[in-house]
This record gives C-alpha cells, sequence and structure tokens, in this order.
C-alpha cells in the first residue's frame, strides 16, 4: 500500500470519513491484540499445557475486556461502512475478522487502502 498526496488529500477533504478510519482502526488492533493473548491462555486446554503460567488469570480478566473491545468493533466497523458505503458482505466479514486471531490485522490493512483507494477517486 502506498501513502502518498493522493491517497492523504481524500482522507484530509473527508475529514468525517478519516476519524471514522481511525476509530475502526484503533478498535480493530485492539480486538485482535486482546484475541491473540487471549488465545494464548485458551491453549492450557491443551494436553499437557494445562500449566501455563497465569493462563486463568488472563482469561478471567481479559475476556470480558476483549468482548467489550469486540462490540466497539462491531460499531465502529458500522460506523465506517455505512460512510464508505460498503456492502454489508464486506461489513459482515470485517466483523468476523475480529474472531479469528491475526485475521482482524489483515484486514484493517485491507480496509485502509480500501478506504484511501476509494477517496482518491
Amino acid at each position: 500500500m502506498t501513502t502518498g498526496p493522493a491517497t492523504d488529500a481524500g482522507l484530509r477533504s473527508h475529514p468525517k470519513i478519516a476519524s471514522a478510519l481511525l476509530r475502526y482502526r484503533v478498535m480493530a488492533w485492539l480486538t485482535g491484540v486482546g484475541l491473540l493473548v487471549l488465545t494464548y491462555s485458551l491453549l492450557r486446554y491443551l494436553p499437557g499445557l494445562g500449566d501455563l503460567p497465569h493462563a486463568e488469570a488472563i482469561s478471567r480478566v481479559l475476556g470480558p475486556i476483549h468482548g467489550t473491545f469486540y462490540i466497539l468493533l462491531l460499531i465502529t466497523t458500522f460506523d465506517l461502512g455505512t460512510r464508505v458505503r460498503w456492502p454489508w458482505g464486506r461489513m459482515l466479514l470485517t466483523a468476523l475478522a475480529g474472531t479469528i486471531p491475526f485475521l482482524s490485522f489483515v484486514a484493517e490493512r485491507r480496509n485502509q487502502a480500501a478506504v484511501k483507494a476509494t477517496l482518491s477517486r
């Protein structure tokens, strides 16, 4: 992905979309990182890994936090998607990306590029 005058000018001329994109990106990263840490804590259920350090405490504390972040990701996805007129399928796939480790990072990059490309036209 390239950033340059064309893509940045598109965002500057649409401040509400730029702020919606920023909110979405922050929530995608927070949700993704939270899911990765939560996935570590779930490894304790695999045979031979039942004594992972602090796994239960991580799960107990981070589970509700990740759930809250995911709900905020859904809201920011809907906000951004309606502002740039994404089809419902794209919004649904973006929302589902927050449930699979590492996929929220991929979706965030692709969605950021798509928004910038749309605005630079």
